[in-house]
């Protein structure tokens, strides 16, 4: 079953690589009393992922947060280390949150995993952005193809706020 706006978000622990290793995040406090906007690529360094979804989250950073976002995080099913990676090739480091959901074990659990094996890609995640609300779904946008990222882009969500 797809996660849907009202839902509460699922327990569930992602991984980020920071300066000081690699670290658990519990999402359940990462997101408690808190404000969020999670959006999730099928892969770092990937194309529309890189050129087109990425950059409108770090463009609008400040749009998002002068509405009350407390923080933008972005999940991937990649590995810590090619996240933080991304995060510094993208000059999105200490900007946003860079997840890693290496076995796509949160994907699956939102019902959001796609199939890209014939592209090469394996099992990801479909291409999202929601708000979150004290662990709330309020706001949910999912494309329909990997290859977008219109409804899930940094705009639409920001005129959803």
């Amino acid at each position: 079953m797809t996660i849907a706006i009202g839902d509460t978000m699922p327990a569930a622990t992602l991984k980020e690589k920071t300066a000081d290793g690699v670290s658990d995040i519990d999402l359940a406090t990462f997101l408690k009393g808190r404000k969020i906007v999670l959006f999730a690529v099928p892969g770092a360094f990937t194309p529309t992922c890189s050129m087109n979804h990425l950059p409108g989250f770090l463009e609008n950073r400040d749009s998002f947060h002068a509405r009350g976002v407390n923080e933008i995080a972005v999940v991937s099913v990649n590995d810590p280390h090619v996240m933080q990676a991304w995060a510094k090739a993208s000059g999105g480091e200490g900007k946003i949150r860079f997840f890693a959901d290496g076995a796509a074990t949160f994907a699956k659990t939102l019902g959001l995993d796609i199939d890209l094996s014939g592209g090469g890609l394996g099992i990801r995640s479909k291409r999202y952005s929601m708000l979150i609300e004290d662990g709330r779904i309020t706001q949910l946008n999912v494309e329909d193809a990997p290859g977008k990222a219109e409804v899930s882009g940094a705009a639409t969500l920001l005129g959803q706020l």
